[in-house]
């Protein structure tokens, strides 16, 4: 409004410039008069609505008809020629004022389709991006009011006897249930197109405390499957269907989504649960079965002393690997159920593999451990959980080494992080299995030729780190064998401090 007054302003202005110059010029050719008149109407017309360029006609037929038709200096018409001459001009002035105004207003509606095209592209190519979780009906709401820059927008569903709502923005006050309801029923049926605004029926506007607000059904197919609510500045019907449209799709593809997940989950759910079964099937079988022939030996009278010493160990043998064997499976629940807690102490660096000997050392029986504690310092993290993931490593080292090939154990404080490095000489590690080694129940392909074994220890490990922060990768070495590193954040402090 503002800039289509200063237009008129300005060719009034320029009216009355042209009529001193030509005046002062002594210019009196009509037809010079009235094309230089014409082209001031037409620039301002180019530039403003009808309203600003009908002033600037009207002032330009006044000031032709007072200043350079004859009797000059009045507005009468003496010849009356020049009664044709003055309505043609008024008549051709507001003809092309108002074709310039039409060109302009349908420049201005291809624009903001246009616009309108591109913003319902970025809301598409976006909805492609929202995730399957709680918030994604609020997230899809938000991107909506984003990209139409729309000051509330509001995604309804329904929910048992009310309507769930996910929305971005604030109403003075609350959509009334019964404003939902008709729009929800106007997508009932038949879908009808109404080809004079590009959109289906069922398009309702309210007002929300004040605010106007644009409601449009979310269909699925023909059914309705909620109400999108829009408020701030007003969108073409065709392009807010076709938004609703968009809306609609994402959702149906974060429903989707969330069902694939939940039949992936319940897919590994059932092959984790098969695993398991399989692999504490013969982890069960294999020591009750040490067990039960020892026991049968033990009650016969033909072993010597010796013999009974040697059946009796087997027998503890075999029970503590059952222990062991039950542990892990506490230790998997424990983990699954995010109950793991951490306790940190200080401890000498050497401790900590010390302990993790001790916990495996009927695994590690055969198989001897080289030490490496490259400096003396007590460091505070929890020696429980680190000790306990360290054992497993070395368990998976020694069940994989060749017997009597020796296991290295390094240990060292370097910024703030305790790192343990774990050789052993064993086939060493695809590289498939480097990213799958800590999956639960994997076990390479070396395992073919290694009986026992759940792939559960590996697994453990990364949780129990995974509880203190602290976290644990595997490599290849070119010599041979694997390396499986142990980073956990740790204080420091001299080992002469007292504990």
């Amino acid at each position: 409004m503002r800039r289509d007054s200063l237009l008129a302003a300005v060719g009034v202005g320029a009216l009355f410039i042209v009529t001193w110059l030509y005046r002062a010029l002594e210019v009196t050719n009509s037809t010079t008069v009235a094309l230089t008149f014409l082209v001031i109407v037409l620039l301002v017309a180019a530039g403003s609505r009808l309203w600003a360029s009908a002033v600037v006609s009207v002032a330009a037929v006044l000031c032709f008809n007072y200043f350079f038709l004859p009797p000059v200096g009045t507005f009468t018409i003496a010849d009356p020629q020049n009664w044709v001459a003055l309505v043609v001009f008024l008549a051709v002035s507001l003809v092309a004022s108002n074709l310039s105004s039409r060109l302009r207003e349908r420049e201005r509606e291809a624009r903001e389709r246009g616009d309108e095209v591109l913003r319902l592209f970025d809301v598409s190519r976006d909805a492609l991006m929202v995730e399957s979780t709680s918030e994604a009906t609020r997230a899809l709401a938000a991107l909506v009011a984003r990209r139409f820059a729309l000051s509330y927008v509001a995604i309804f569903r329904r929910g048992g006897p009310g309507w769930l709502r996910a929305d971005f923005g604030r109403l003075p006050e609350p959509i009334a249930d019964a404003d939902l309801e008709r729009a929800e029923a106007g997508a009932a049926g038949v879908l009808e197109f109404d080809a004079a605004t590009r959109a289906y029926l069922g398009h309702r506007t309210v007002e929300a405390g004040g605010a106007t607000v644009q409601l449009v059904p979310l269909r699925s197919g023909s059914a309705a499957i909620g109400v999108l609510a829009c408020a701030g500045r007003p969108v073409e019907a065709g392009s807010l269907d076709a938004l609703a449209g968009v809306v609609a799709i994402a959702m149906e593809r974060v429903h989707l989504l969330a069902e694939r997940q939940a039949a992936d989950l319940a897919r590994q759910g059932e092959a984790l649960k098969s695993a398991l079964l399989a692999s504490i099937g013969h982890d069960l079988r294999t020591p009750l079965t040490a067990i039960r022939v020892a026991a049968t030996n033990l009650r016969e009278s033909w072993p010597s002393q010796a013999e009974r010493q040697e059946q009796s160990d087997v027998i503890l043998l075999e029970v503590e690997r059952l222990s062991r064997l039950f542990q892990n499976i506490l230790d998997m629940a424990r983990i699954d159920a995010s109950s793991v807690r951490e306790d940190q102490r200080w401890v000498h660096l050497s401790e900590l593999a010390e302990v993790a000997r001790e916990q495996v050392s009927q695994a590690l029986r055969h198989t001897p451990v080289e030490v490496l504690v490259a400096q003396d310092t007590v460091v505070r993290l929890d020696p429980r959980l680190t000790a306990s993931a360290l054992s497993h490593v070395l368990e998976n080292a020694a069940h994989y080494s060749p017997e009597g090939a020796p296991v290295r154990i390094r240990l060292e404080y370097r910024a703030g992080q305790v790192r343990i490095q774990v050789d052993d000489q064993g086939p060493g590690l695809s590289a498939e299995e480097v990213s799958r080694v800590f999956d639960r129940f994997y076990r390479g392909q070396a395992a073919a030729t290694h009986t026992g074994g759940t792939g559960m220890g590996l697994a453990l490990a990364r949780g129990f780190l995974a509880a203190q922060g602290g976290r644990i990768w595997a490599e290849s070495l070119p010599e041979g064998g694997a390396r499986f590193t142990v980073s956990v954040p740790a204080d420091q402090r001299g080992a002469q401090e007292a504990l």
